[in-house]
């Protein structure tokens, strides 16, 4: 089973323990990879003396980097034939060629990445035959909600878990009976996996009573569930609803939307221990595939309330016979009753039974730790045989080597955001695997990785095109100007300078000193990227309504004239470009610590005595999913 390498590594490394041996010698002992993905942030960009862009990039860099284009500067990150500068050329795309030490920079970023190329898997027709290479297995009606990202997801993943779960069955003779979905959400994922062509039980398991809801619409209108119809006397119920409304003061819209709060409010009000015991019972694809949703808050891995909803066969007939009593109360039609509940016994179709459950614990880009707590699953329950999970959102993954360092000493603030959570130590979070706990770097024992570096490890510079990125570079080059006015004005402490003469031996010039405090913006209307002075006042609008420096930022900055922000803007432009550099160059270089997560994940599988086999591969398209990597692991 798995691919021919477990890893989808370059093949310069004759194997995969060669790759994780060069991957964290790189990351433990390389400064300038510390510097760009974690030790600088652009909003630190025009606040500092000397200027964060002499400080971080070498002269020779900074020369090569003056006399090209953004765009050819992320074609050389990404995508130039590196070869050909082995040959003696004085130019490059009109200009000068780069220099060495930046392109063995470029050559190690590329050789550590893991590769992302994607092998689509073709399911066969009933006559043996490969469908056609375009066209996709869902149904119309179950791809119903889903967009053109999604459906390439989705898709592309049921063909990866139906050959997976194949292969399980035919080398361990013994089917795997269920799949558990962690992080359900709307479902689209289990909604697929549960229909035709591949007719699997799933059991989604989702924290969120209003995702769940969400989901069986989405079943009714995908037709693997039946509409819930409820006959009443709409002259009486409307007469009630106008009595009910007039008493409380308030029209019967509000009432309605008053009720559904309310509904909403006691299913998320279920406490923790009691959550999987109220779980809701739903059967889709009467005699074919199966979907079970459960309303559980994931913590850790550990599946002993869910499990026994597939077994207990006592607790679900009770179950059943409470929906179909409560559905019968509202005189419900023939149709209202699925095929799959049988009067009488009461019984469950036999596709959700199982004597002996062996599961898969599947994710289609699970949050943060929830990764970490599927992983787990595969040691904490016997039931599960095997895991196949894509992660997601690294930023929002906690850190287990705790205190963690949120920026390199030499730009490290004291911004009292970040020192409350700098305590934190969480045994689920990252790494994950003994060996980068143990593994010695130049900043101590064990592999850290702050919440910038894991930020930009979310990044996809592969995709950006000349428009978008003219987009982004905007959007950054705005916001460090405008934590550039935010410091002039006072309003935040300007960072201590520099001294580059006493750098005690940095190679960068580096000494004690701090970056300037975040302030939590968010996003802003589209309207407000139309010029600087735009998005100032956009800022404004938000700013002075903050609580805490609302009025210091009305005092200091509301009066700031449209020529005083343009002002700024012409001041910093030429350096908007030297902006955009190290923002691409803190993407591409943050491919190694993508990798380094995904290792991470790998290791800790490849550790456990219960573990006979583990492997990580694509399974997306790049240019649609660039989160598109998936870790397996199967218990022996």
């Amino acid at each position: 089973m798995g691919p021919e390498s477990a890893l989808p590594c370059s093949p310069e490394f004759e194997s995969s323990e060669q790759y994780v041996e060069s991957l964290l010698d790189f990351i433990g002992s390389s400064e300038l990879l510390h510097t760009l993905c974690g030790g600088v942030h652009v909003l630190d960009f025009f606040t500092r003396k000397p200027d964060l862009y002499s400080l971080v990039i070498a002269p020779e860099w900074r020369s090569f980097f003056k006399e090209h284009d953004i765009m050819d500067i992320l074609d050389l990150l990404m995508r130039e034939d590196l070869g050909k500068f082995s040959q003696q050329a004085d130019f490059w795309r009109e200009g000068p060629v780069p220099p060495e030490s930046l392109l063995r920079y470029i050559k190690q970023i590329r050789k550590l990445s893991l590769r992302r190329e994607h092998t689509p898997i073709h399911r066969k027709d009933e006559h043996g035959a490969n469908g056609p290479k375009t066209s996709h297995t869902l149904a119309r009606q179950v791809a119903v909600g889903m967009n053109i990202k999604k459906i390439h997801e989705v898709d592309n993943l049921c063909r990866y878990l139906d050959k997976l779960t194949t292969e399980y069955a035919e080398s361990r003779h013994s089917e795997l009976t269920h799949l558990v979905d962690f992080g359900a959400g709307q479902n689209y994922l289990g909604r697929a996996l549960a229909s035709e062509p591949y007719n699997k039980n799933v059991i989604a398991l989702e924290s969120r009573a209003h995702n769940i809801e969400g989901a069986r619409n989405w079943d009714v209108l995908a037709k693997l569930a039946p509409k819930q119809q409820i006959m009443r006397n709409k002259k009486e119920w409307r007469i009630q609803q106008q009595a009910m409304a007039a008493e409380q003061g308030i029209s019967e819209k509000e009432l309605q939307k008053l009720d559904l709060k309310g509904e909403r409010e006691s299913q998320a009000g279920v406490p923790a221990e009691e959550e999987t015991a109220q779980a809701t019972l739903k059967i889709s694809n009467s005699g074919v595939g199966s979907i079970q949703y459960v309303e559980h808050y994931i913590k850790d891995g550990d599946l002993s309330k869910v499990v026994p909803q597939i077994v207990d066969q006592d607790a679900v007939r009770e179950k059943v016979s409470d929906d179909i009593t409560a559905t019968r109360s509202e005189a419900p039609t023939s149709k209202q009753i699925p095929d799959n509940f049988i009067e009488g016994n009461l019984q469950i179709d036999d596709s959700i039974k199982a004597q002996d459950p062996r599961l898969l614990v599947i994710s289609l880009h699970s949050c943060g730790n929830l990764v970490h707590h599927g992983i787990r699953s595969l040691l904490l329950n016997p039931s599960v045989s095997a895991v196949a999970l894509v992660g997601c959102c690294y930023n929002l993954i906690s850190e287990r080597l705790g205190p963690p360092t949120y920026k390199i000493p030499s730009l490290r603030t004291d911004h009292p955001r970040l020192a409350e959570t700098a305590a934190a130590c969480d045994p689920h979070g990252f790494p994950m695997s003994s060996r980068l706990c143990n593994e010695d770097t130049t900043t101590g024992k064990g592999l850290r990785l702050n919440i910038t570096a894991r930020m930009m490890a979310v990044q996809a510079p592969q995709n950006w095109g000349k428009k978008d990125s003219e987009s982004f570079f905007k959007r950054h080059f705005y916001r460090a100007l405008l934590q550039r006015i935010f410091m002039d004005k006072s309003i935040i402490q300007a960072p201590e300078p520099v001294d580059v003469e006493n750098n005690n031996g940095s190679p960068l010039g580096w000494s004690a000193g701090g970056g300037t405090a975040p302030i939590i913006l968010g996003s802003l209307r589209k309207s407000c990227y139309v010029s600087f002075v735009a998005y100032v006042r956009g800022a404004l609008e938000k700013l002075v309504n903050d609580p805490e420096r609302g009025d210091l930022f009305k005092e200091r900055m509301a009066i700031m004239t449209d020529e005083e922000i343009n002002n700024y803007e012409e001041t910093f432009a030429e350096r908007g470009k030297e902006l955009s550099v190290v923002w691409s160059l803190m993407a591409f270089s943050a491919g190694v610590i993508e990798a380094a997560i995904v290792v991470d994940r790998w290791l800790f599988l490849k550790e456990q005595d219960e573990v006979a086999d583990a492997w990580v591969e694509p399974v997306f398209e790049f240019k649609h999913s660039p989160r598109n990597l998936i870790v397996v692991g199967i218990k022996k």
